[in-house]
């Protein structure tokens, strides 16, 4: 008696399809708090490997020394930036009062071209603003209520993220042989070959990423000092980190900028000049730096990058957004390695040849730190 293979039907499969992506969708929202930290530590922790390593091996430091250190640098980093944009920022408002006076002068401005354009009366404007004060001032205690929980929020946050990147730095090799066991012996170097592949993309992705943040930074401030604007170097850096935030960022980057030279009393020249200035960098690194610095580590198509952005800010919403485009790329290599989910991983990249990384599974596999313990 021959048996006969059944194939499986095309809407059993759909339905399983979305099925699970109904699931993953529900843990990814239900555990944010868990994920999404853990998420930013694993980047943390592959950027920081190399460090690590050099620690353990030049200097012959104990692993959890090793990775103690890595991440009390990754810290002093972190708070140099954090230092710098305080004391611009710290600067900008000693000029409170001037802010005060420009703005006044720009509503002013505008309630005159209202008047004449639409006939509004000025009694009417003022009234309609004070009514809109007077109600944000009622909620005035909730809102900085709910500003100290989030700053304590963020604080916490990268408390987490600090003591994951710790912990991921330290039991890396269990956490490898982890994976290995997992899986079936002839899957072996498949495992490896991914590990490697994921561990090489996500290095140079976070790394072209700096890269493109401090060049775009530079070439702001120099730029603004240049034009002559008041705080151009906050300008400059604000420019630069909200870059790395996909297609909003240099938007929030434009309004920002935009109103601290309003608010400086800055000639009308100097706005029209700094507005130039940040679409015309941000059309320069769209087109030449993301492509060269970033877009050679990670082949995603745009049409992926901006859904996957979307779905990041609905369920992570910021975090979310930079989070989207290395959890695609880790999804792209594992698709890549599995046949039955090759499809996907063709759907999510581009129609050029793919660069191809260095052959690390073999030199994983190898390596006897890993074999240890």
């Amino acid at each position: 008696m021959i048996s006969k293979t059944t194939s499986t039907p095309f809407y059993t499969k759909l339905a399983m399809i979305l099925i699970s992506l109904i699931a993953l969708g529900f843990i990814f929202i239900v555990g944010k708090k868990i994920l999404s930290p853990l998420i930013f530590s694993f980047l943390f922790a592959i950027s920081l490997l190399p460090l690590a390593g050099f620690f353990e091996t030049k200097l012959k430091l104990p692993r959890s020394a090793a990775s103690g250190l890595s991440v009390i640098l990754l810290l002093l980093f972190i708070s140099l930036i954090l230092y710098v944009v305080g004391s611009q920022i710290s600067d900008l408002a000693k000029d409170w009062p001037l802010f005060k006076e420009a703005f006044s002068d720009t509503i002013n401005q505008m309630q005159n071209w209202v008047t004449v354009k639409f006939h509004i009366d000025v009694n009417k404007q003022m009234a309609y603003i004070h009514s809109e004060t007077q109600r944000m001032l009622a909620e005035s205690a909730g809102v900085i209520g709910a500003t100290v929980i989030s700053l304590s929020s963020v604080l916490l946050f990268l408390v987490f993220v600090m003591i994951d990147t710790f912990f991921l730095l330290f039991y890396r090799r269990l956490i490898i042989k982890f994976l290995v066991a997992v899986f079936t012996e002839e899957n072996s170097t498949t495992v490896y070959d991914i590990v490697a592949q994921v561990e090489y993309i996500i290095r140079k992705y976070i790394l072209g990423l700096l890269l493109e943040m401090g060049i775009v930074a530079a070439v702001c401030c120099v730029a603004f000092l240049l034009i002559g604007v008041k705080y151009a170097i906050l300008l400059g850096l604000i420019t630069g980190l909200f870059n790395i935030i996909p297609y909003i960022g240099i938007f929030t980057s434009l309004v920002l900028s935009t109103i601290i030279t309003i608010g400086t009393a800055a000639s009308t020249t100097k706005i029209i000049l700094v507005i130039a200035t940040i679409v015309a960098m941000h059309l320069v690194d769209s087109n030449i730096l993301l492509p060269v610095i970033v877009g050679s580590k990670v082949k995603i198509n745009a049409l992926i990058t901006v859904i996957g952005v979307i779905v990041g800010e609905m369920f992570w919403g910021i975090p979310g957004m930079f989070l989207s485009i290395p959890v695609i790329a880790i999804s792209k290599v594992v698709f890549d390695r599995i046949e039955s989910m090759k499809p996907w991983g063709m759907l999510l990249g581009d129609e050029k040849d793919e660069e191809q990384p260095p052959k690390l599974a073999e030199e994983v596999k190898s390596n006897p730190e890993i074999k240890r313990e």
